[in-house]
């Protein structure tokens, strides 16, 4: 039907693609980690902590497609809980004495090759622009190349003729003008020529990072720790909150492709230290939502983890258990339950070994210490055995690995020994400027030389260790997905907002 004259067309609202309630439940652990769209009606709700300033509510929602009911958890108590665990943190280290400092979040290390790792670069963006500039305005052919050769060499004999006829000064100076424009425009011409769409490549079709933002292959930052080491090894205890990136592509219940993590580095510290500090710093964290958050943790034993409370009342008041590596694998072969993982010397324990070890065995926190080399990082001081390093992990009950730390190895030599054999280079003597090279970009690699600097021209014992904080309010909430922790969760095929 034709349109009256200055009527406006009609639009009408896309199509609402709801996903039916009965393809959700029939989907199980399947739908888990999906975004869809459900209409129907809220058939029960329950508030939780009604006056509180972040309340949790379910509701029981149904479609009319089957009889069961899909439950939302409307969550906000978390982030309360969240905050509170941050604000302890920064609480923490100040009554301790430690510095707060910000570590880059650009980098070009991989810290200890703990994970895959987002590339930051411009050379996408940049060839985009060149293949739109280029269709635009081709780049010249070699025959026009040629023919501004032949321009320039045309007023080169001109200058040389106006010379040899002994012309006027400004006529010489105007051809001579004329003859440098036209140089000028060979040079352009001859770059421009070079010109190909797509990344820039060297000869080996290697990428040329050279012709990157930084000249060099630049990340986001797995760790704060190499930065932390620097500042650690001048102000002496430093720690920072900040985010991390691992472009792991998992969708469990357990990673996220960008996380918070608290890291400490301290100086004159070996790792017996290091471990007080982290136990302390935990036990800090616990009581601390138990002064602040008791509102929250009730409604979490109400509503998630019966256990929740009693949890955070036994980690704060409980000395943690020490155990070496060694004694923890002697431990899980005498288990007398069959575990997924093999249990053998030698191997990087799984979560289900760890929460054996602290809610089976101890029921209670265990820090496990000196693991062996092979499964820990280049950096970590090796035992005078030469099997293990001074390694270790705070574990938890419900999470398992809560923190990692160690003491840092300060010995050059040793350093320099570690790291080599981690990278399979059989070099003596050592140069790490003409024999290292960085396997994806095969540049040389100096991205670790200023770490090495810290040894080479004298340094001190120190030690750190790493705390993510989502995983920190798993344990404190009962909560089994991460991305019910953090307010916008990054995972593979998830970066909206």
């Amino acid at each position: 039907m034709a349109m009256a004259p200055g009527e406006a067309p009609e639009v009408l609202d896309p199509p609402s693609r709801r996903t039916r309630i009965r393809a959700i439940l029939d989907g199980g652990k399947a739908q888990a980690g999906r975004r869809v769209v459900v209409g129907g009606w809220v058939r029960a709700g329950r508030e939780q902590g009604h006056g509180a300033p972040d309340p949790f509510a379910f509701l029981d929602v149904n479609d009319g497609s089957c009889q069961g009911n899909l439950q939302l958890f409307v969550k906000g108590a978390v982030f309360r809980i969240r905050s509170e665990l941050s604000f302890a943190t920064e609480k923490y280290f100040r009554e301790e004495g430690f510095l707060h400092v910000h570590t880059p979040i650009l980098t070009t290390s991989d810290c200890e090759g703990a994970g895959e790792m987002f590339q930051v670069t411009t050379l996408f963006s940049q060839a985009q622009k060149l293949e739109a500039e280029l269709k635009e305005n081709p780049a010249p052919t070699q025959a026009d190349v040629d023919a501004a050769k032949n321009v320039a060499k045309e007023k080169g004999d001109t200058v040389t003729q106006l010379k040899s006829a002994q012309a006027t000064k400004q006529e010489i100076s105007t051809a001579i003008s004329d003859l440098k424009k036209a140089k000028q425009d060979v040079l352009t011409m001859e770059e421009r020529s070079k010109l190909k769409p797509g990344i820039p490549r060297r000869e080996d079709g290697s990428v040329a990072f050279e012709k990157d933002f930084f000249k060099c292959p630049a990340y986001l930052t797995v760790s704060g720790q190499l930065h932390l080491e620097t500042l650690a090894c001048a102000l002496g205890d430093v720690y920072t909150l900040g985010p991390t990136f691992r472009a792991e592509h998992s969708h469990t219940s357990r990673h996220l492709a960008e996380f918070w993590m608290v890291e400490a580095e301290f100086a004159f510290a070996n790792l017996q230290d290091d471990m007080n500090y982290a136990e302390s710093y935990v036990q800090y964290l616990c009581k601390w939502l138990l002064d602040h958050c008791q509102e929250e943790i009730e409604f979490m034993v109400k509503s998630h983890d019966k256990d929740a409370m009693e949890r955070l009342k036994l980690v704060s008041s409980t000395p943690f258990e020490h155990i070496s590596y060694t004694k923890a694998v002697e431990i899980l072969k005498d288990a007398d339950r069959k575990f997924d993982n093999k249990v053998e010397w030698g191997i990087d324990l799984a979560s289900e070994h760890e929460r054996y070890l602290t809610e089976v065995v101890f029921k209670k926190p265990v820090i496990v210490f000196n693991y062996p080399k092979g499964i820990k990082a280049f950096y970590m001081r090796l035992n005078d055995d030469e099997k293990r390093v001074a390694a270790m992990d705070v574990l938890v009950p419900k999470v398992g690995e809560l923190i990692g730390g160690s003491q840092r190895e300060e010995r050059l030599d040793v350093l320099e020994q570690r790291y080599c054999a981690g990278h399979k280079l059989n070099i003596k003597p050592f140069n790490i400027h003409a024999a290292c090279w960085i396997l994806d970009a095969g540049l040389p690699l100096e991205r670790y030389d200023k770490y090495m600097d810290l040894r080479r021209y004298g340094s001190v014992r120190h030690s750190g260790f790493g705390m993510g904080l989502e995983r920190m309010i798993l344990f404190a909430t009962g909560l089994d997905n991460i991305k019910d922790v953090i307010a916008f969760p990054r995972y593979p095929g998830r970066a909206d907002l």
